[in-house]
This record gives C-alpha cells, sequence and structure tokens, in this order.
C-alpha cells in the first residue's frame, strides 16, 4: 500500500493527515469511529486504486490527524473534509463513508452539495431508533477497555500517544451517548445519486438504510449478508470475506462509473 501522495493539511485549527492512491475520478474515503483510512478501506485501496484518484482522510482525533479538545460533531467532520479537499485542490469528488463516516458523507451532501458528485453510504444512521436494541446502553457503559482491541492496537500504531487514544475514544463515545436524531430534511435535501448499503447483521436495523434509501432521490439499495463492514473489510478477528469484498466493490465501480 504505497500512496501516491501524503501529507498535511492545516484544517480549522489541526492538522489533518490524509493519502491518495491511483488516479482517476476522485473518490474521497471517510472512515468509521476509532478507525482510519486504512483500518476500514485497505482492501477497497487494493481493488480500486486503478480506477479512481482515491483519497482517505483521517478524522479529527484519528489516525494521524490532530486532536481536538471540543466535543466530535458530524457537521465539524463534514466541514474538515470540505476545507481539507479545497486544501489540496479537489473541488468536486464521490465519496465513499463507512459508519460515522458513512453519517459524515451524507453531511457533506446536505452542508457542501457543490462538492458532491455520488455518495456510497455504508452501514450509518440519522436516527437513535436506526440503531439494533441495546447499542445505546452499551454506548453508555462504554469504557476504553471495551473498545475493541484491533481498533486500540491500530490507533497506538499510527499514534503511540496513550493520553490521545483515550482523547479519542472519549469524543467518539461522547457524540454517540449525546447523538440527536437529524430531521428528515437532511437526507431529502442531498441532491447526488446515492447508494446505501448495509449488513443484514449490521448494528443498524436494515429496515433503518432502507428507511435512508427512500429519502433520497435517485438512490440505491444494498442490503449484503454478514456483520458491521464485513462487506468490505476484515472483521476483528482478521477473516477476509474475499468473494463478498469482491462483490461490493464490482457493485460500488458499477454505481460510480454510471
Amino acid at each position: 500500500m504505497n500512496p501516491v501522495e501524503k501529507g498535511y493539511k492545516n484544517v480549522h485549527g489541526i492538522q489533518m493527515y490524509y493519502e491518495m492512491y491511483g488516479s482517476g475520478k476522485p473518490l474521497v474515503l471517510i472512515h468509521g469511529g476509532g478507525s482510519s483510512i486504512l483500518f476500514d478501506f485497505k482492501e477497497v485501496i487494493a481493488r480500486l486504486g486503478d480506477q479512481f484518484q482515491l483519497i482517505g482522510i483521517d478524522l479529527q482525533n484519528h489516525g494521524k490527524s490532530g486532536h481536538r479538545y471540543i466535543p466530535e460533531t458530524f457537521e465539524q467532520d463534514a466541514d474538515d473534509v470540505a476545507a481539507l479537499l479545497e486544501e489540496i485542490g479537489i473541488h468536486k469528488a464521490s465519496f465513499w463513508g463507512f459508519s460515522n463516516g458513512g453519517s459524515t458523507v451524507m453531511q457533506i451532501a446536505h452542508r457542501h452539495p457543490e462538492m458532491v458528485e455520488k455518495l456510497v453510504v455504508a452501514s450509518a444512521f440519522y436516527k437513535r431508533d436506526g440503531m439494533i436494541e441495546g447499542f445505546f446502553e452499551s454506548m453508555n457503559e462504554a469504557t476504553l477497555e471495551s473498545m475493541p482491541e484491533p481498533l486500540k492496537i491500530n490507533f497506538l500504531s499510527l499514534n503511540p500517544d496513550f493520553s490521545k487514544l483515550e482523547n479519542m475514544f472519549d469524543k467518539d463515545s461522547k457524540r454517540m451517548q449525546t447523538f440527536e436524531d437529524w430531521d428528515d430534511g437532511v437526507l431529502t435535501a442531498i441532491k447526488s445519486p446515492a447508494l446505501f448499503i448495509s449488513g443484514d447483521k449490521d448494528v443498524m436495523k436494515p429496515e433503518h438504510t432502507a428507511a435512508m434509501w427512500r429519502l433520497v432521490k435517485d438512490s440505491q439499495l444494498m442490503i449484503l449478508p454478514g456483520v458491521h463492514g464485513a462487506y468490505m473489510m476484515a472483521d476483528f478477528g482478521g477473516n477476509v470475506a474475499v468473494n463478498l469484498i469482491d462483490f461490493t466493490v464490482r457493485e460500488v465501480e458499477k454505481f460510480l462509473n454510471h
């Protein structure tokens, strides 16, 4: 995995890290909570590097990007991504966001519509009742010890300062604990074609993914077998469902190219 370009840009008071792979039409990759570019998108980059100019971004408090000691919001993340893209001269792109990154790319389409060609929204949510039973209760009780070990190892390999891991975990947990439902208007205002994806055993109910699909004109829906993200990345045990990921990436490629 050798990026053709990587670096930092000063965005809203922090240094934000990005990597670029391949060439072609720009496709921006936005990772999920507690994660980073390659943790979520390694398999996707390996398959799409010869098709698109892939731009991975580490969000505030994540990966190699700088830390803020203010609450995280999807709106802030959306504005950060838009500002970083302007800094590197990308004025219009397609976006693929996974998990919290999926909620972030919907906010990008809502707040910066002129930047968005197409959207791939993978395993995201916009209302609390869209999540499986017990999700928010478990978030209220979350401790750093309960954070999945692979995410901790990944974070510390990129950013060995343990206090920054604590800050990121604290900010991510609080964002979930205090999340307030979005108005349907956030989604109905999206004018870009969108593809909504989730797993049938995901942390959001398949019905919730379908509800988002119904709100966005010109959108497509794909419910795939498996748990959170297994259709595009290794699971926490390191298992890679090669055929399933091949299928997902082929369908996304088809959607983005037509």
